[in-house]
């Protein structure tokens, strides 16, 4: 149903203009749509980035919101995906007192389960770094806390389009049917001394 509300991410292709991420969050504001995740990064074309943005929403929802960003100037091009249709990751952090850690067999078993990287060791505490989907973090951090959890952080979405080609064709498709124009030199620049005079 298109009133359904479902996890939907979007991938925005864009310039790297100053204002150009409020000019993006306005749109969500006035539509009342809550961000579940956020990040903003370098793409595979030089000067080009990409915001991954997770929302959850109804399809004709996002739909119109798609189009409506597209309208910014600063726009290349929006995808809209479902959880299925993208291959995606998120990062987590906890940190955990090293002295439970040092006496709790299991916790090493934990660490191996879940794929555990060791991040920092300190006389105090221990800080270990989880990659994987949002129910693996949580799976990990519902054991941690057993054992004494100080601190828990999880990074933003990051994802790739599994039918999606990226847009380096596209943008130097768009460049052959729209060159920009070329640099023009002027003659008399380095002779303003001599034209300006009074």
């Amino acid at each position: 149903m298109e009133t359904e509300k479902k996890e939907y991410t979007l991938t925005i292709y864009t310039e790297n203009h100053v204002g150009l991420i409020n000019k993006i969050a306005i749109m969500f504001s006035r539509r009342k749509i809550s961000l579940e995740s956020f990040n903003t990064s370098p793409s595979e074309v030089p000067n080009i980035y990409r915001f991954t943005i997770v929302v959850i929403e109804a399809a004709s929802v996002v739909k119109n919101l798609v189009k409506q960003i597209e309208k910014i100037i600063d726009v290349f091009k929006v995808y809209c995906n479902t959880n299925d249709e993208i291959v995606w990751q998120q990062m987590a952090l906890y940190k955990v007192p090293t002295k439970i850690i040092m006496q709790e067999v299991r916790v090493e078993r934990l660490l191996r389960e879940f794929g555990a990287n060791t991040v920092v060791i300190r006389e105090d505490y221990i800080i270990f770094e989880v990659t994987g989907q949002r129910e693996e973090i949580n799976s990990f951090l519902i054991e941690l806390e057993k054992y004494g959890l100080i601190e828990f952080v999880r990074s933003s979405r990051i994802a790739i389009i599994n039918k999606s080609e990226g847009i380096h064709n596209s943008i130097l498709e768009m460049e052959k049917l729209n060159p920009a124009l070329k640099e023009i030199n002027n003659e008399f620049l380095d002779k303003k001394d001599q034209v300006f005079q009074m």
